[in-house]
C-alpha cells in the first residue's frame, strides 16, 4: 500500500446491483441486501454448497508469524529480486505451497521467470534539446527510453501539444481525435480531465482514473505513433513534488525485457518542468494557462507548437537478470479451470551500503501479504470440503521496481485471464489494534466490493473509500497489472477508525509507520506485533474469495469503470443478471 495522510472521511451507503444475491446468501449475508439491490427480483438460485464453507477462515497465528518472522529475517537480505535473498524467498514459497498441498501453478513448475533487463541513461553523454538549446537533466527535464539499444536518438520533430494524451470511449474522449502524431513529440499534461474541472461528470470528478496515470500516457503516446512523449510536471495533479520525479525517473530503470526489445516504445519517454514548459509556450506564443485550461473541455483540439523542434541523444548501459513468480493452485472440485486469485508481492528493495543496519527487512511491505495469500490459501485447504473452483496463489515479483512482476503475468498468463473469476491483492498490511472499518482502495469500481461490504458488515465492520483518491493509489499496486487486461480485482485493508482512539488514532499509527519505517530498514518484525486485526482482515478475505471459490457467479466491474469493456469483451456469452 502507499501511505498517505488518512484522515477523517464520511462514508456514507452506496447503491449497489442485486445480482450477487446468490453469492451472498451462500454466506449467510442476504438478509443485509434490501438496502443493496437494485430491485431486481429474478436471480440465480444460490449454489448447492451452501454448508461447505467454514464460517470463518482458520488463519493460524503462529504460523502466520512465523511465516512474516521469517520472510523479513536478515537470512532474506531483503529480498531484492535479482540476489541470493531473492532466490532464498522464491525457494522458501516454493516449499511452503508444497507444504500446503498447492500443485504447481505454471504447467509443471511453481516458478514463472521472469527476464527483466536495466537500462541507465548516462546524462553526461545524452541531450535532449529544443530548438538546439540544452534542458538540462534533473532540474529541468528527466528522461529516458525503454527501448533495449544501447544509442537512441531523434532529430528536430516537431511538437505538438495533446492535452491530456487520452482516448477514452466510455467517457466520450479523444485527444489525439483527428491528429497524426507519427514521428512528432507531444507534450501532455499529468492526472485527467475529472479532476482539473472537479466535476463529478467529468471522467470520475476528483477520483483519479486510469487514464491520468503517466504510464498510461506513454503507452497511448506509442499507440499514436509518437516519436517522443513529454508530461508536463505540476505538484498538484501529479501528487508529488518535481524532486520525486528527479530522483525516480533517473538512475538505473528496470524494466521488462519485452520480445520486441522495446521497439514498440516511444523512442524517448520523460517528464518537463512546468517552469520549462510555460518557456516552451511562451517561445511559440501560446498562453501556458489558456491552453492548458482549455485542454479539460470537451471537444479539445490539439495545439500545434509552432516553431518548436526536439531532438534527443541517449547514451545507455544495458544489463539483463532474470528474477520469478511463484505460483500454487489449490484444485478445484467442480470447476477446477475457473480460479479465484489471491496475489502479493514477495519483493523488497534488499541491502544498501554503509555501516550500522542497512537491510531493507519489508517486514510490513510485504512480507505480511506474501504470509497472508500463503495462510488464506492454507484455510481453504485445511476446509473439509474442497472449494469448487481452483484457487490461484501467486507471489509476484519486482513490484518495488514498477509492478515488473504482475505486468508479465498480465501479459504472459499463466492461467487464461478470461477464467480468473477476480482477484484480491494484499500488500502492506499494518498490525493495528482492532479497527471499525476497512479502506478499499479504488472504491466503487467492481462488484467483488459487494461481497467485502456485507462480509465486512458481518464482522461488525464497514467501509471506508481511499481518502484521497485524485492520488490514483489503485493504479499503484500489482492489482492494476491484471485489472487492465480486465479481472475485477480488490485492493483494500485494515482500517483507520480504530476501537480504541478512533480516526486521530488511526492516522497516528498510520503517519508512524510512513514516517519511521516505510521502506526504510527499520520495516521489521518484532514478536509483540499485536496480530488480531491481520488475522481478522485476511479472515475477511478469506471469505470474500469463498464466496466466489463456492459459487458459479462471475463478478464484473461496475458500470462505467475503464476496464468493464475489456471484460464484458472477454467474457460475451457471461449474463450478468441485471
Amino acid at each position: 500500500m502507499k501511505w498517505s495522510n488518512l484522515d477523517e472521511q464520511g462514508v456514507q451507503p452506496v447503491s449497489r446491483p442485486g445480482r450477487l444475491r446468490a453469492i451472498f446468501a451462500v454466506l449467510g449475508l442476504a438478509s443485509g441486501l434490501a438496502a443493496c439491490g437494485d430491485g431486481a427480483t429474478s436471480v440465480d438460485s444460490p449454489p448447492s454448497t451452501e454448508t461447505a464453507i467454514a464460517p470463518t477462515a482458520v488463519i493460524d497465528e503462529v504460523i502466520l508469524r512465523q511465516r512474516i518472522k521469517t520472510l523479513s529475517s536478515d537470512e532474506f537480505a531483503g529480498r531484492a529480486p535479482v540476489t541470493e535473498g531473492g532466490a532464498k524467498t522464491r525457494a522458501f514459497l516454493i516449499e511452503e505451497m508444497k507444504a500446503i498441498g498447492l500443485v504447481p501453478g505454471n504447467g509443471d513448475s511453481y516458478e514463472q521467470q521472469v527476464p527483466l533487463v536495466e537500462v541507465t541513461v548516462d546524462p553526461a553523454q545524452s541531450s535532449l534539446t529544443i530548438n538546439g538549446e540544452d534542458l538540462t537533466y534533473g532540474p529541468q527535464t528527466v528522461y529516458w527510453t525503454k527501448r533495449v539499444e544501447e544509442s537512441v536518438s531523434i532529430q528536430d520533430t516537431e511538437m505538438v501539444f495533446v492535452g491530456y494524451g487520452i482516448v477514452a470511449p466510455e467517457y466520450g474522449w479523444d485527444d489525439y481525435a483527428g491528429l497524426d502524431v507519427t514521428n512528432k513529440t507531444v507534450v501532455m499534461l499529468v492526472n485527467d480531465p475529472g479532476f482539473a474541472t472537479q466535476d463529478d461528470a467529468v471522467f470520475n470528478g476528483n477520483a483519479m482514473t486510469y487514464y491520468g496515470r503517466w504510464t498510461y500516457k506513454y503507452e497511448e503516446a506509442a499507440r499514436q505513433g509518437a516519436a517522443a512523449a513529454l508530461v508536463i510536471h505540476q505538484t498538484k495533479p501529479a501528487a508529488y513534488g518535481w524532486g520525486v520525479v528527479e530522483g525516480s525517473w533517473s538512475g538505473p530503470q528496470l524494466d521488462l525485457e519485452r520480445p520486441d526489445g522495446g521497439a514498440s516504445r516511444v523512442a524517448v519517454e520523460g517528464w518537463l518542468h512546468e517552469d520549462q514548459a510555460r518557456a516552451l509556450f511562451s517561445s511559440a506564443s501560446l498562453d501556458f494557462d489558456g491552453v492548458t485550461s482549455s485542454a479539460s473541455a470537451p471537444g479539445f483540439k490539439p495545439v500545434s507548437i509552432p516553431g518548436q523542434t526536439l531532438s534527443a541523444s541517449l547514451t545507455n548501459t544495458i544489463k539483463k537478470s532474470e528474477s520469478a513468480n511463484v505460483a500454487g493452485i489449490l484444485t478445484g472440485t467442480t470447476y477446477p479451470d475457473e480460479y479465484v486469485l489471491y496475489m502479493g508481492h514477495w519483493d523488497h528493495l534488499g541491502a544498501g551500503e554503509g555501516t550500522g543496519d542497512t537491510i531493507f527487512n519489508g517486514a510490513v511491505d510485504n512480507a505480511t501479504g506474501t504470509a497472508g495469500i500463503l495462510s488464506v490459501v492454507e484455510a481453504f485447504a485445511k476446509n473439509e470440503s474442497r472449494p469448487e473452483r481452483s484457487i490461484l496463489v501467486v507471489g509476484v515479483t519486482a513490484e518495488e521496481s514498477g509492478l515488473l512482476g504482475s505486468a508479465y503475468l498480465a501479459e504472459d498468463p499463466i492461467v487464461p485471464l478470461s477464467q480468473i473469476v477476480a482477484g484480491i491483492n494484499i500488500d502492506a498490511m499494518l498490525p493495528t489494534p482492532p479497527s471499525k472499518d476497512l479502506i478499499v482502495v479504488g472504491f466503487g469500481a467492481s462488484e467483488v466490493e459487494n461481497i467485502l461490504e456485507d462480509v465486512a458488515a458481518a464482522r461488525g465492520k464497514y467501509l471506508r473509500p481511499d481518502p484521497e483518491p485524485e492520488k490514483g493509489y489503485f493504479y499503484r499496486s500489482d492489482h492494476i497489472s491484471l485489472a487492465k487486461k480486465g479481472v475485477p480485482m480488490l485492493y483494500a485493508d485494515a482500517g483507520i477508525d480504530f476501537v480504541e482512539g478512533g480516526t486521530d488514532a488511526g492516522s497516528a499509527f498510520v503517519a508512524d509507520y510512513a514516517a519511521n519505517r516505510y521502506h526504510k530498514p527499520a520495516d521489521e518484525y518484532t514478536d509483540d506485533w499485536e496480530m488480531g486485526t491481520l488475522i481478522d482482515t485476511l479472515s475477511i478475505f478469506y471469505e470474500v474469495g469463498a464466496a466466489l471459490a463456492y459459487s458459479d457467479s462471475w463478478p464484473n466491474w461496475n458500470e462505467g469503470n475503464e476496464f468493464r469493456a475489456i471484460r464484458d469483451a472477454q467474457r460475451p456469452d457471461e449474463d450478468t443478471g441485471e
